[in-house]
């Protein structure tokens, strides 16, 4: 398992969501929260973001994930 945390810009290339979608999809608990870093900096485990898009895949074809 990667123990590297993402900045949002990663975060937001990698899903291909908006800064404001994500933040919803968070809010709605249907993405992972961020790990605070400082005051005021963020990141999300790579793994976490990883098995969101895994899990829409597997969702998309049907799929248990």
């Amino acid at each position: 398992m990667s123990s590297k945390l993402l900045p949002i810009d990663d975060v937001i290339e990698r899903t291909g969501l908006s800064r404001r979608t994500l933040y919803q999809e968070i809010s709605n608990n249907r993405f992972p929260r961020a790990v605070q870093l400082t005051a005021r900096r963020v990141g999300w485990p790579e793994a976490d973001v990883e098995k969101w898009i895994s899990d829409k895949i597997a969702a998309r074809d049907g799929v248990a994930a």
